[in-house]
């Protein structure tokens, strides 16, 4: 039977609600939702949708890394827009953050009505964990 972990760092934002940040279940990590907030002042990354996206796979990798996984042991991730219009800048930025893994994870990108603290880009993950 595999052991279920809570996983936390100070290098990504605290959970602003009553969940982990990550979760390792087996040989699998499961990332809640990243999104753009600067770790030291959990305020909104200033800027746009550009800033926000960096900003929020910043925190994805800070999580990814705390928790034994890396960039490259991501199986699948799951993307959350405010508005579909900025899918093509989104996807320049999320090519270059995934240009060093041997694959390009599986993906779902959906538009959203709206996202936690009116926020512009959010994104999850499921990976593997290094062995």
């Amino acid at each position: 039977m595999s052991t279920i972990t809570a996983v936390s760092t100070s290098n990504a934002p605290s959970a602003i609600g009553p969940y982990s940040q990550a979760i390792k279940a087996g040989e699998f990590m499961f990332v809640s939702g990243c999104i753009p907030l600067v770790p030291s002042t959990m305020q909104i990354v200033e800027g746009g949708i550009q800033e926000q996206t960096k900003q929020a796979l910043a925190n994805l990798k800070a999580v990814l890394e705390a928790s034994s996984s890396s960039v490259g042991k991501v199986v699948k991730t799951t993307v959350f827009l405010k508005n579909m219009e900025d899918f093509a800048t989104v996807n320049k930025i999320y090519e270059e953050f995934f240009s060093s893994s041997e694959h390009k994870p599986a993906r779902s990108a959906v538009e959203v009505a709206r996202l936690p603290k009116d926020i512009l880009f959010e994104i999850e993950c499921i990976a593997v964990v290094k062995k």
